[in-house]
């Protein structure tokens, strides 16, 4: 599966009982992806911009992308930089829905 792959696939609703992937399944994700990083449970990646105009454009259209998919990010924003982590807090660590927003989110910043 492709960065591409994921980012046309569409999130599935997460109640709990899903079991979070183990290290090597989100290793194996993680792959896929360009420039995210697993912290402490959460995939992460910080997003630079030239000013706090691109910054909140860019955190507007994630809000938006979040809210159909149903899945949202925790943010950290600052005037030129986002940082943005993903982690399914009904399964207790990550699931396949983060990194198909991740994989949204990077087609989003090349926008």
């Amino acid at each position: 599966m492709t960065a591409s792959d994921l980012a046309r696939r569409k999130c599935k609703p997460c109640e709990g009982g899903v079991p979070p992937y183990t290290e090597q399944q989100a290793k194996a994700m993680l792959a896929q992806l360009k420039g995210w990083v697993i912290e402490q449970g959460k995939l992460v990646k910080l997003y630079p911009f030239t000013n706090y105009y691109q910054t909140m454009a860019f955190v507007n259209a994630l809000a938006w992308v979040s809210h159909s998919e149903d899945h949202h990010p925790d943010l950290a924003v600052g005037y030129n930089k986002c940082r943005v982590e993903y982690s399914t807090h009904a399964a207790g660590g990550l699931t396949e829905n983060d990194f198909i927003c991740a994989a949204k989110c990077d087609l989003l910043f090349k926008l």
